[in-house]
Parts: C-alpha cells; structure tokens; sequence
C-alpha cells in the first residue's frame, strides 16, 4: 500500500464536505470489482483512496478513470 502525506509546502486536496483545500491520506488499492463471476481473479482494478484528514470524509476512484 502507497501513502502520502502533504508538507508544509503543499496545499492538499480539495474536500467536497470541508470546501476547502485540506491535507489528505492517499492510497492506493487493488479492488476485484466482480467478486461472484467466474473471471473475478481477472477482474481487479486500481483504486486511488483518499481520506481528508480534517473531517474523515473518504472517497474512492477508479485509477482508470483519473
């Protein structure tokens, strides 16, 4: 799992629920979107996971669609 964390000389992320720029945990994961079809080991994709560290609020986003 990859995380990072914001410096001092950056400004963050946008937070939908804070409508500001805040620091935020980044990661990174592999998610099997299709868990009960027989090709589910095929099936992964990965997905940027961010989480403000202000409010909590987390969001999840297909690495593909980026």
């Amino acid at each position: 799992m990859v995380t990072t964390t914001t410096t001092d000389g950056q400004s963050g992320e946008l937070c939908e629920n804070c409508n500001a720029m805040t620091p935020h945990q980044v990661t990174i994961e592999i998610v099997t979107e299709n868990e009960e079809n027989s090709n589910a080991a095929f099936s992964r994709e990965p997905y940027r996971i961010t989480e403000c560290q202000q409010c909590g609020l987390t969001s999840k986003q297909r690495a593909n669609n980026m």
